[in-house]
């Protein structure tokens, strides 16, 4: 509701029509409420105060809807559920719906929030961080951390923003996915669905990988995840790779799941306009698969282009290019 606000805000807009997209991705959705549902149809059966309003509320549709009240617009609600590429989703499809000529402004993103229910499932796998601290593409790293976030964005068309005087923040310029059968929750180690993803980003945009100056990897801190992405950039840029500046911003928000690819794509929108690499803390030895420009501090430099990748349990995958209007 407050990312809706400010996304609306932010653009110059104070109301849509009401066949605007409004696309609004989750992963774990409103799971915390099915948790108290559950605590109190157990802890006291006979009790039925609040459950209809919890029941109601798990749907995610009423999240939508409470968010698009709070601001007073009317809005056409789409719900994308890709796990953890989802918020890269929303944008992506927001994306081609203006680009296919559907529409000339859509509102999109992603949220979600911690609940004890994801955090058992992360620790059943043995994903979560047993140190405590998440080190992306560190040769130790030990596990994920788990975050919250909400991210919105306004898109729209040039003719459109033009029209009212709006001043743009950046351009969507390629959108990818691919989907890797490997394995339920693990990637393939080579990362072949992450090459087909940033592959299909650039070919979508013309954009070639030399162009790329900085990416905001999903980088999750798992031995798994990061050592198979790290495989993936290298093998889709070539020998571009070792110019490419890459970091991870879970380690210092840690991983927020549906909302993780909407927050990270915000990153990359202050990145470029603030001509700033962000940087993967906690790092003491780069892995050895790491064979491009991992950024270890924050780092001032002159960016054009960026990508950013989002991977998701069931082999989800998506990746996001932007690039700075001149």
């Amino acid at each position: 509701m407050h990312a809706t606000r400010d996304a609306l805000r932010s653009s110059g807009l104070t109301s849509v029509s009401s066949d605007t997209p409004y696309v609004i991705v989750t992963s774990a959705a409103a799971m915390p409420i099915g948790e108290s549902y559950y605590k109190s149809a157990t802890t006291e059966p006979l009790t039925r105060r609040g459950q209809f309003t919890r029941i109601e509320n798990y749907q995610p549709q009423r999240s939508c809807a409470t968010a698009l009240r709070a601001t007073g617009i009317r809005a056409q609600s789409q719900i994308i559920s890709n796990a953890c590429a989802s918020g890269a989703n929303a944008i992506g499809h927001a994306y081609h719906l203006i680009r296919s000529g559907q529409t000339d402004i859509a509102l999109c993103g992603g949220y979600d929030a911690l609940c004890e229910m994801v955090f058992a499932g992360f620790d059943s796998l043995q994903a979560l961080t047993s140190s405590g601290i998440p080190r992306p593409f560190d040769a130790h790293r030990d596990g994920l951390a788990l975050g919250e976030a909400a991210a919105m964005f306004t898109l729209e068309t040039e003719k459109s923003m033009l029209a009212r005087g709006a001043t743009p923040i950046a351009e969507v310029c390629g959108y990818g996915m691919a989907t890797d059968l490997h394995h339920l929750t693990q990637p393939h180690p080579e990362g072949k669905a992450a090459v087909g993803s940033m592959s299909s980003a650039c070919l979508d945009g013309g954009v070639q990988p030399n162009e790329i100056q900085y990416i905001n990897s999903h980088g999750t801190g798992t031995p798994l995840n990061d050592v198979a992405e790290a495989h993936a950039i290298c093998q889709w840029a070539g020998p571009h790779a070792k110019d490419i500046m890459v970091s991870s911003t879970k380690s210092a928000m840690g991983h927020a799941l549906g909302g993780a690819g909407a927050i990270e794509s915000a990153i990359c929108l202050i990145a470029l306009n603030e001509d700033l690499a962000p940087a993967s803390l906690g790092i003491r030895s780069p892995d050895d698969a790491c064979q491009f420009d991992l950024v270890q501090q924050p780092r001032d430099v002159k960016l054009n282009t960026v990508l950013t990748n989002s991977f998701g349990f069931g082999g989800c995958n998506a990746s996001l290019i932007f690039r700075k209007v001149s």
